[in-house]
C-alpha cells in the first residue's frame, strides 16, 4: 500500500471585511469556464460573514463578486450570509459516477447473484425495464442529493447501447439542465455493453458524439470484455478526435491485459494529439506494478497529461496516488455506481468518499487526512479541467459551511453540510436544495 503524499494545506482564503445589511443569499453570475454549465446573471456581490476557510483559527468575511472569490472590499448595502464561525471548505468533485443506473429515491430492489460484467449488464437491462420513473427523474434525484452533500461538479457516465438507445444519455442531460445553477456536469457516452461485441453500439456512439450532449466518449476493457482492443480504441479515439471531445475509458483488468491496454491508450493519445483530453477510470492494473514499472508508466501518463480516476474500492485496488502525483498525473475520486443493479451501496456523498479513501489507505496523520480531502476537492477539478475552488482571489465561490474544527476532522466525522454555495449562490441548506 502506498500512502498519500503530504502536500499540506493549500493556500488560504481571501479575507475581506465586509459591511452589510440584512442576512440573505444572492444570485450571482454562474461560471462560463470549460466544462461548467450555467446562465449569466447580473453582477452581484455577497459577503459570507464569520467563516473559517480551511479551518483557520480566526473567522473572516469572504467577499464574492459574480460567483468568484474577491479581494476587494464589499460596498455598503451588500447582501450578507452569516456563517456563525463555521468551517468553510471547498466543495468536492465526483470524478466518476453513473447516475443513469440509480434507483435512488425509489423502492428497494433485490439483487441476484452475478459472476462478471456480462451478468451485471443483463441485470442493468432488467432494472431499466422495471423502473416506473424515467432516467431523467432518477438521475435528477441522485444528482440533486449530491449537491446537498457539497458536490460542485461531476463527470457522469451514461450507458449508450441498443437496449436503451440514447435514453440514458438524454436523461442525464435533462437532469444536468435542471441543476445547471447548482452543479457542473460533464457527460460520458459510455458503452457498458461493449463497443464491438454489441452490434449497433458504434453507431449510437457516433450519434451521441454528434448530439452535442456529451463531453467524452467512453470505452470498457477492450481486451477482456470487448475482445477487440485495436478496433475499440481506434473507434473511440477517432470519434473523440473528429468531434473535438474527450475520452474516458473504464479499465478493470488487474494483470498484463490492463497494462497492454494502457500502453495502447498512451500511444493513441500521443498520435492524435489528444494530450489533456484522455482519462482512464479504475486502472486496477497499476497498483500491482513494481515501483520501477509504475514509475515508467506514470512518467508517460504525466507527459501526455492523461488523467486517472479511482473510487477507492479497497486497499489492493485503490490507485497509488502519491507516486502518480510525483509525475504530474491528475487523479480524481468518484462514487461509481449508487444503489443500482451492481450494488446496494453508495450515496453520492463525496465527503463520505474521502473518508473511504482515508480508511482503505490506512492513514492517521492530519497531513494524510487533509490530502484525502484534497483528492476529493481538487483532484477531480483537475481531471475535469475546472479551476480549483481554493478560496484564492478569482477562484470559483464553490464551498460548504459545516460545524467542525479542522479539515482532518471533517474527513473522519463527515459533519452535516449546513450550507452549500455554488458560484456564490446558496444552493442547499441543512441537507435540502434551496
Amino acid at each position: 500500500m502506498t500512502p498519500l503524499s503530504r502536500r499540506g494545506v493549500l493556500a488560504g482564503a481571501a479575507a475581506i471585511a465586509g459591511t452589510g445589511a440584512t442576512t440573505a443569499y444572492a444570485d450571482t453570475r454562474d461560471r462560463d469556464d470549460r466544462g461548467e454549465h450555467g446562465d449569466r446573471h447580473r453582477s452581484k456581490t455577497v459577503v459570507f460573514r464569520n467563516v473559517r476557510p480551511l479551518g483557520a483559527k480566526k473567522p473572516v468575511d469572504l467577499t464574492v463578486v459574480d460567483g468568484r472569490i474577491s479581494d476587494r472590499p464589499a460596498p455598503k448595502g451588500t447582501d450578507v450570509v452569516e456563517g456563525g464561525g463555521r468551517i468553510a471548505l471547498p466543495s468536492l468533485v465526483d470524478a466518476h459516477i453513473h447516475p443513469d443506473k440509480t434507483t435512488w429515491g425509489g423502492d428497494w430492489i433485490t439483487r441476484k447473484p452475478a459472476s462478471g460484467i456480462a451478468d451485471y449488464v443483463a441485470q442493468d437491462v432488467e432494472l431499466f425495464k422495471s423502473q416506473s420513473r424515467t432516467v431523467g427523474e432518477r438521475a435528477y434525484g441522485l444528482m440533486a442529493h449530491a449537491v446537498t452533500r457539497g458536490t460542485r461538479a461531476m463527470r457522469a457516465h451514461a450507458d449508450v447501447a441498443p437496449a436503451y438507445d440514447l435514453a440514458g444519455l438524454e436523461g442525464v442531460a435533462a437532469a444536468r439542465k435542471r441543476l445547471k445553477h447548482a452543479l457542473d456536469v460533464q457527460i460520458v457516452a459510455f458503452p457498458q455493453h461493449g463497443v464491438v461485441r454489441t452490434p449497433g453500439t458504434a453507431e449510437l456512439l457516433e450519434e451521441a458524439a454528434r448530439s452535442g450532449l456529451v463531453d467524452h466518449i467512453g470505452g470498457i476493457d477492450p481486451i477482456s470484455f470487448d475482445h477487440a482492443m485495436d478496433e475499440q480504441l481506434d473507434l473511440v479515439f477517432d470519434l473523440a478526435d473528429r468531434h473535438g471531445i474527450g475520452v474516458d475509458i473504464h479499465l478493470h483488468d488487474r494483470d498484463e491485459k490492463g497494462t497492454e491496454v494502457l500502453r495502447a491508450i498512451i500511444d493513441r493519445t500521443r498520435a492524435l494529439s489528444l494530450r489533456g483530453k484522455v482519462t482512464v477510470s479504475h486502472v486496477f492494473c497499476l497498483p500491482n506494478l513494481s515501483d520501477t514499472e509504475l514509475g515508467r508508466m506514470a512518467a508517460d501518463l504525466g507527459d501526455l497529461n492523461i488523467s486517472l480516476t479511482t473510487v477507492a474500492p479497497n486497499e489492493s485496488l485503490v490507485l497509488p496516488i502519491a507516486k502518480l502525483q510525483e509525475h504530474g498525473v491528475r487523479v480524481g475520486l468518484g462514487s461509481d455506481g449508487v444503489r443500482d443493479a451492481w450494488s446496494p451501496f453508495g450515496n453520492a456523498d463525496m465527503f463520505h468518499r474521502t473518508h473511504i479513501l482515508g480508511w482503505v489507505t490506512d492513514v492517521r496523520l492530519d497531513e494524510e487526512l487533509t490530502d484525502c480531502f484534497h483528492v476529493g476537492a481538487h483532484g477531480g477539478s483537475d481531471v475535469m479541467g475546472l479551476r480549483r475552488a481554493d478560496f484564492t482571489p478569482g477562484a470559483p465561490a464553490d464551498f460548504v459551511l459545516a460545524r467542525a474544527e479542522c479539515v482532518p476532522q471533517v474527513v473522519v466525522d463527515m459533519p452535516q453540510r449546513d450550507l452549500v454555495v455554488h458560484g456564490g449562490r446558496v444552493v442547499a441548506r441543512d441537507g435540502e436544495l434551496v
